[in-house]
């Protein structure tokens, strides 16, 4: 493969399979994980505990004897991915089979569309996945999946996937939430992290703070209570008649306009407020083109390039405007040392430098940690590096796992 192991493949289904999945219950290897003592016995339904350990303030590298190998699994929106991680920092695979031409057209995800393509690419991915890491079955020591939030009809297909290959393979299973993955996206590679953090999510279905006192401990600060921020990119980049998805589009084009052209505004809520707002924002960008009430005509198509360049960085500039003020006042609030930052949005480098300046001028000075751009977007690899914390502390599911639209 001509991909590096830490760089996630791009691929469109293939006829591979997975041969080893044709497993008797008979054959199947049960000893290896406790809670599958007897497959006709309710007993085996129930997880396994361990008693958790303790974290410390500061996290370090892991000790461990023995490599622990994770399958991570998502499906939780568009992208069917699948990555081994071992001791939850080892990027030994990550494959991400994006549907992005699929939903084009729509400007869009379409929830059926979606689940289709998870069924198509499922087995091919993971199939993959192994390949790339050298390892079957037997190298494996358990199977995580994003079970929440997200489309439950796009998730539904990876967690029959991992609960499948749960019980056939005799593996434990680990159920992960996919926000809690993406902040993980961004403690991936430390050796020591300082905590507390605040840790700011931000993609296309989601846009949350959250107080993180180690991988397993995170409490919710604020949350959208409308549009998230990602959607609202989209949403704006299809006011301005520009493609999907409109992230990356009004990044490049923004780069070309004047971010203090038009004056959008910038919805703080009330005082003191971590919650976000981005409805208000792209309809001040549709009246922009579009008349008050849209009772105009649409001006877009009369529009010069810098006119529309001048509307996609004035938009940009206000929502990272809120980004980074409520932030840095969750920061303030907990008394973080460091900001996490991961998402698809967080891979627009205006913002990655907005956040920067910030950490930078707070007193004392925060660090920031953000996600490498290729684990920004969603993949398998923050699945099974979270995996790896809810394994060494016993945490596992049940084979009655259920996907769950919000979490």
């Amino acid at each position: 493969m001509p991909n590096e192991p830490n760089s996630p493949a791009k691929r469109e289904p293939g006829a591979g399979r997975l041969g080893s999945f044709v497993q008797t219950q008979d054959n199947c290897p049960v000893s290896s994980y406790p809670s599958h003592r007897s497959h006709s016995s309710h007993a085996s339904l129930r997880p396994h505990r361990l008693t958790p350990r303790p974290y410390r303030t500061m996290i370090g590298p892991p000790m461990e004897q023995k490599s622990v190998n994770i399958l991570g699994i998502e499906t939780s929106c568009d992208e069917t991915a699948a990555a081994v991680v071992a001791n939850g920092r080892e990027v030994r695979s990550s494959v991400v089979a994006s549907q992005t031409k699929l939903h084009e057209k729509y400007g869009g995800v379409v929830p059926e569309i979606a689940s289709r393509a998870h069924i198509e690419k499922i087995y091919p991915v993971i199939t993959e996945a192994l390949e790339r890491a050298g390892v079957g079955k037997d190298g494996i020591d358990a199977i995580a999946v994003a079970n929440q939030p997200g489309l439950t009809i796009a998730l539904v297909v990876g967690v029959t996937a991992a609960k499948t290959l749960s019980f056939m393979w005799g593996k434990p299973l680990v159920a992960i939430n996919h926000l809690h993955a993406h902040l993980q996206s961004a403690m991936l590679t430390e050796e020591s992290l300082e905590l507390p953090a605040v840790a700011l999510i931000v993609s296309g279905g989601h846009t949350c703070l959250y107080e993180a006192r180690s991988p397993l401990e995170l409490r919710l600060l604020g949350t959208t209570i409308d549009d998230a921020a990602g959607e609202a990119f989209d949403k704006v980049a299809t006011i301005l008649k520009l493609p999907y998805p409109g992230g990356p589009v009004i990044e490049r084009i923004g780069k070309q306009g004047d971010p203090k052209a038009i004056d959008f505004p910038r919805s703080m809520l009330e005082k003191g407020s971590l919650d976000f707002s981005f409805s208000g924002l792209k309809t001040a960008v549709l009246y922009h083109c579009r008349g008050q009430d849209m009772n105009g005509q649409d001006k877009v198509d009369s529009m010069t390039e810098q006119q529309i360049a001048d509307i996609a960085a004035s938009f940009q500039g206000a929502v990272i405007d809120v980004l980074v003020k409520k932030t840095k006042r969750a920061a303030e609030k907990i008394g973080a040392r460091t900001i996490l930052m991961g998402g698809g949005v967080a891979a627009n480098g205006t913002l990655r430098e907005a956040m920067q300046k910030m950490a930078e001028k707070s007193r004392p000075p925060r660090r920031l940690l953000v996600a490498p751009k290729q684990y920004c977007t969603d993949n398998a690899v923050m699945v099974a590096s979270l995996a790896y914390y809810k394994y060494q502390a016993g945490l596992f599911a049940p084979l009655t796992l259920e996907p769950s639209s919000t979490g």
